[in-house]
């Protein structure tokens, strides 16, 4: 018995060697018959390994090479912070900061010698957004999630985060690939995001449906006009046509299994003033608050619309502006729109502020803050340099359990997050991770207010400039007000439009 048992070890082992030799002898002669590989082509077989070792390149490096704070996108030392606190493990760390606060760009908060007690400590006042319209909007709190769609991400993503927003009290932006049941599971407040191909609400015609925004905002508390995203700006949203599946096809109005890609910009809106007429059109049918998401690259724009506000009057001032930092965001998108179109948001932030406070706009303008906004300390410095709300995409990406693989574009996401592949979505537990998505929230909102409490203010509305500083040279500081000092308000300020307008 053991000799036979032998034998057919001895036959299989013979058999699979000669397989291997086989498998070598044909990727020997591919190798020496292609032309497109020069490598290969010069060394067959063995050439083979140097491609694969570069795909692998980006993994080891992540893990084994790279400094806890100098990977790009975002470093180990960030995603680990978002993996504690989403977790609710606190974000705890010992023996001292890894941080270099030597480092050019670095912000400092400036503490007060005496901050403030728990009991001198006052909640934050109605954080309202479309003050003015027949349905305004009552944010619960400053932190939120960016839009992501479904499609670009998950079914179970989407039902988690839908979950954990609602638990935390955040709002959920639908990103513009439409309303799904999925957005609507948990019950909480939505923003949708209108894209430049109308998905969800637009006609056979793929314009702007009067009906279907109606039905729509029975379930939403805003709308969003997308102009432009980080990851994109002057590039219409992308989803590949694997990602095309049935159900997503219907949600968008658009064939199963081919390419959806929006136009780079809305048809029917190419200046300034179809934008303000846009949003006017949109905030009478539906009587809810109304803004846009720009990435912007100089601050003209700003200025042409605060003219434009002045000359048609106080009803077409936006109910909200989000503003999207260049550095690049979720879902896939050309390298080079990526690395080089559209300011980031440290030096699109203060530009725009600083136009609507000229033009006595950003009292009723509600500005929110987008890029890279994943810890407590960004958002802190966005609120310092006068935005009201921050929303973060990929931070919540790395609650739901992102490594950052880099494959959101390739239906190939390891963790379930960015594919359609049903197998991987399994490693998803839509219970487990709506309560990260939750916890995450919780904490930022809440350390912000720790943050204000430290630099002796009651909550983190209450934030200004005078209350960072940024780092220009390894020792040496500048107060965020002495970089960007307080505009002057221009001399015909809206509430003398105001009072013209009889508003």
């Amino acid at each position: 018995m053991e000799a036979l048992i032998a034998s057919w070890i001895s036959i299989i082992f013979g058999g699979l060697f000669a397989l291997a030799i086989l498998a070598v002898v044909w990727m020997y002669i591919v190798d020496v018959l292609q032309t497109s590989h020069a490598v290969r082509r010069n060394y067959p077989v063995i050439g083979r390994l140097r491609y694969r070792m570069e795909r692998l390149g980006e993994y080891f490096r992540q893990y084994f090479f790279a400094h806890d704070r100098e990977e790009m996108p975002f470093n180990r030392a960030t995603r680990a912070w978002v993996y504690r606190t989403a977790k609710g493990l606190g974000g705890m760390v010992g023996f001292g900061s890894t941080n270099d606060m030597r480092e050019p760009g670095s912000f400092i908060f400036v503490n007060a010698s005496f901050p403030r007690l728990e009991e001198e400590q006052t909640p934050m006042p109605p954080l309202i957004i479309g003050a003015r319209c027949e349905k305004p909007y009552v944010a619960q709190h400053i932190f939120n999630i960016s839009g992501m769609s479904y499609g670009a991400i998950s079914q179970p993503a989407v039902r988690a985060l839908s979950r954990g927003a609602a638990k935390a009290g955040v709002w959920l932006n639908t990103g513009e690939g439409g309303l799904s049941s999925y957005h609507l599971e948990g019950g909480g407040d939505l923003i949708y995001q209108i894209g430049t191909a109308k998905y969800g609400v637009r006609d056979v015609y793929g314009n702007l449906d009067d009906q279907k925004l109606k039905e729509i905002a029975q379930h939403v508390k805003a709308f969003e006009i997308k102009l432009s995203q980080g990851a994109k700006p002057g590039r219409g949203g992308v989803l590949p046509a694997s990602k095309v599946t049935e159900e997503v096809a219907k949600i968008r109005g658009i064939p199963v299994g081919e390419v959806s890609s929006s136009p780079n910009r809305h048809r029917d809106i190419s200046n300034v003033d179809d934008l303000l007429t846009t949003m006017d059109r949109i905030r009478t049918i539906t009587g809810r608050p109304v803004g846009f998401k720009a990435v912007h690259g100089s601050s003209q724009f700003t200025r042409e619309l605060c003219e434009a506000i002045y000359k048609r009057g106080i009803d077409f001032v936006p109910d909200f502006m989000t503003i999207d930092g260049g550095e690049g965001g979720t879902g896939a998108a050309p390298q080079v729109l990526i690395d080089h179109v559209g300011l980031p948001l440290t030096e699109s932030l203060p530009m725009v502020v600083d136009v609507l406070m000229e033009y006595d706009l950003k009292s009723r303008i509600q500005v929110i803050a987008s890029g890279k906004m994943v810890t407590s300390a960004n958002v802190a410095w966005a609120l310092c340099m006068g935005a009201d709300f921050a929303v973060t995409a990929r931070g919540f990406m790395f609650s739901l359990g992102c490594i950052q693989s880099l494959q959101c574009h390739k239906d190939t996401c390891p963790t379930g997050i960015a594919t359609h592949n049903k197998r991987m979505q399994k490693g998803l537990v839509v219970e487990d991770k709506a309560e990260r998505v939750a916890a995450y929230a919780h904490w930022v909102n809440h350390e912000i207010n720790c943050l204000a409490h430290s630099c002796g203010l009651q909550n983190a509305k209450e934030f200004k400039r005078e209350h960072i500083r940024i780092v220009q040279k390894p020792g040496y500081s500048v107060a965020l007000d002495k970089l960007y000092p307080y505009p002057e308000v221009s001399t015909a300020s809206i509430h003398d439009l105001t009072e013209l307008k009889g508003a």
